[in-house]
């Protein structure tokens, strides 16, 4: 890989939050307290179901000696949190890889890749976009998926026809837009908070959304279908800066690899789970399942791999082909 290294700009940033952070490696007792950036707030399910488990595990195998700190995009915005773990003024990143995607697409191809924890580190998967983050200033800890599904579509009103999306304005990222326009709609970009008021209005007929997060956003109030098939998966990842790993002893950096792949491992079941409940309180609250048809239906994990590919390639170039390849020799992808 022949990536070259980011200038960090934000030295702003990095001296606002410096006294809250981790300032140097010279004690051993320093170089234990980390400090973490969060993407999401405390009470949003991706980083409530995740975050607070690693951190617990964290302490566990390392016997209280790795403890951690969390702070959220209060304090800094999530699409400007790369650069400053990058820079040092923190230590650990807590995102999904979509929020840094202009600097590289290599972490969000993994949202194209099956879930299966184990299967990705034996085949390398992980490790090759460690050694790409790396390259980044960053290490690669943990890659959580949110269960063995991740999406489906929140709409106003119900599937009729075909294309099923024929017409409608959908709330979606980049990831999204190739397998939204198939599906025959338009993409609308808008940030989250907006979303619950754009919906209410019919300014966008719906959204692509995980299948946690609905319900706390309060959709059920206002439209009444979401979408059979799930599609795809999405996964949330944990970095740290690279010379603040490089600074702590084995027994931490064990600590925190081992407590990384156990919540890899949990993850999937215990989102299932979450997933299951989420969709149950939505039914009960009003919304009802609308499907594609058979044909459309079949598509949807190609669509949404492709699509996920197509950033990925266009962004990061032959590293992503490399990491596709690597996923489709293992039969993870398409």
């Amino acid at each position: 890989m022949k990536l070259l290294k980011k200038s960090i700009k934000h030295c702003a940033i990095a001296l606002a939050v410096a006294g809250t952070a981790g300032t140097g490696f010279s004690s051993e007792v320093e170089a234990q307290q980390l400090n973490m950036l969060a993407g999401y707030p405390s009470n949003f399910a991706w980083y409530r179901e995740i975050g607070p488990k690693f951190i617990e595990m964290v302490e566990e195998y390392s016997d209280g000696s790795v403890q951690i700190n969390v702070q959220g995009p209060d304090v800094v915005p999530a699409f400007e949190q790369l650069q400053p773990v990058q820079a040092g003024a923190f230590d650990l990143l807590f995102t999904h890889a979509a929020y840094h995607s202009g600097t590289t697409a290599i972490g969000l191809s993994l949202d194209a890749i099956d879930v299966d924890p184990i299967k990705r580190r034996e085949e390398g998967l992980i490790d090759y976009i460690d050694e790409h983050y790396q390259e980044l200033g960053l290490k690669l800890i943990s890659a959580p998926s949110t269960g063995t599904k991740g999406f489906r579509f929140y709409l106003r009103e119900p599937i009729t026809g075909e294309p099923g999306l024929e017409g409608r304005r959908i709330r979606g990222t980049v990831s999204y837009q190739s397998m939204i326009e198939e599906l025959g709609g338009a993409v609308v970009n808008m940030p989250v908070t907006d979303i619950y008021t754009a919906l209410q209005r019919g300014v966008i007929d719906g959204a692509a959304w995980g299948l946690t997060g609905a319900s706390d956003l309060q959709w059920h109030e206002i439209i009444d279908y979401m979408t059979d098939p799930e599609f795809g998966q999405v996964g949330v990842m944990i970095y740290m800066n690279l010379d603040r790993w490089n600074a702590l002893d084995s027994d931490a950096q064990n600590a925190l690899i081992e407590a990384g792949k156990q919540i890899e491992i949990d993850s999937v079941a215990h989102f299932d789970a979450v997933q299951k409940e989420e969709a149950d309180f939505l039914i009960d609250n009003g919304m009802q399942i609308t499907s594609f048809s058979e044909s459309e239906s079949e598509a949807h994990e190609r669509l949404w791999a492709e699509g996920v590919w197509k950033v990925a390639e266009e962004q990061s170039g032959d590293d992503a082909r490399q990491l596709r390849e690597m996923a489709k020799s293992a039969d993870m992808t398409y």
